[in-house]
């Protein structure tokens, strides 16, 4: 049987940091990585081998909702984190951007509440994805916070934010750095990052609180994707992460900085 300490050390041996947050509000763990498909197994640590599988709360620039290439070979949770590893690292798409659809097939995420606002070629575009084991998960997709906070405080016909929300157990929280950018209009291969100050303003709009108390109030873990090569390389996602930081883990989460 596979130990939790077996299970951080194939996580660390993937490339994944494990933080303890203390004194604020939210999650007490969060993961950081920079392949977003890392995701998965840090999202199993998380949440164990049992239990209901968490609402995935994700902010992102692109929807990573591409149906894995053999869906029916993601290994269950309970076969462990170091199946999951192995699976995301050897057999999820390099690309990065299906791991989400993955971490439904293993019963890790039941529904998802994703603020993006690119759907990569090839994408599920449907509200609800059935896995190859018969479940359905709910896809709310809206492309900014303000948006989601909107659809919590005063939800219009369809909305679903809500729905979702107070259905849930438990939450991953979820963000991808490359959400903090925008592809250049003179050069659409050129990837610009934000300043701090439209960080703050996208991550933290007016009336925002009561959403974010909502979902704060679930996480179970923060997983934090760096992926460089999506935020304009090494040294300008380097610079990024420190702003993004500032904002997340100050002002959002009220924690020390990582």
């Amino acid at each position: 049987m596979e130990t939790e300490d077996d299970a951080l050390r194939h996580l660390r041996l993937a490339g994944v940091i494990r933080l303890g947050l203390g004194g604020g509000r939210g999650p007490t763990d969060a993961y950081v990585f920079d392949p977003h498909r890392l995701a998965l197994p840090s999202w199993a640590f998380a949440l164990g081998e049992s239990g209901p599988p968490a609402l995935l709360v994700s902010l992102d620039r692109h929807l990573d909702t591409v149906v894995p290439r053999h869906p029916e070979a993601v290994p269950d949770r309970s076969a462990g984190v170091r199946a999951l590893d192995e699976h995301a690292r050897y057999s999820l798409d390099v690309r990065n951007y299906d791991h989400l659809l993955a971490a439904m097939e293993a019963g890790l995420v039941g529904d998802a509440l994703l603020i993006a606002r690119a759907r990569p070629r090839g994408a599920f575009a449907g509200e609800t994805y059935v896995d190859t084991r018969g479940r359905a998960h709910r896809l709310v997709v809206v492309p900014t916070v303000d948006r989601a906070a909107e659809a919590w405080n005063h939800p219009a016909p369809g909305d679903a934010v809500r729905d979702v929300l107070e259905g849930a157990e438990q939450v991953l929280l979820d963000v991808d750095l490359d959400c903090f950018t925008s592809l250049s209009d003179a050069d659409p291969t050129t990837v610009l990052p934000w300043p701090k100050g439209i960080i703050r303003e996208f991550l933290l709009p007016e009336g925002s609180e009561p959403f974010w108390d909502a979902v704060l109030g679930k996480t179970a873990a923060l997983t934090l994707a760096r992926e460089p090569h999506h935020c304009g390389g090494l040294l300008a996602s380097g610079e990024l992460f420190r702003d993004v930081a500032e904002v997340l883990f100050r002002e959002l989460l009220r924690t020390e900085l990582p």
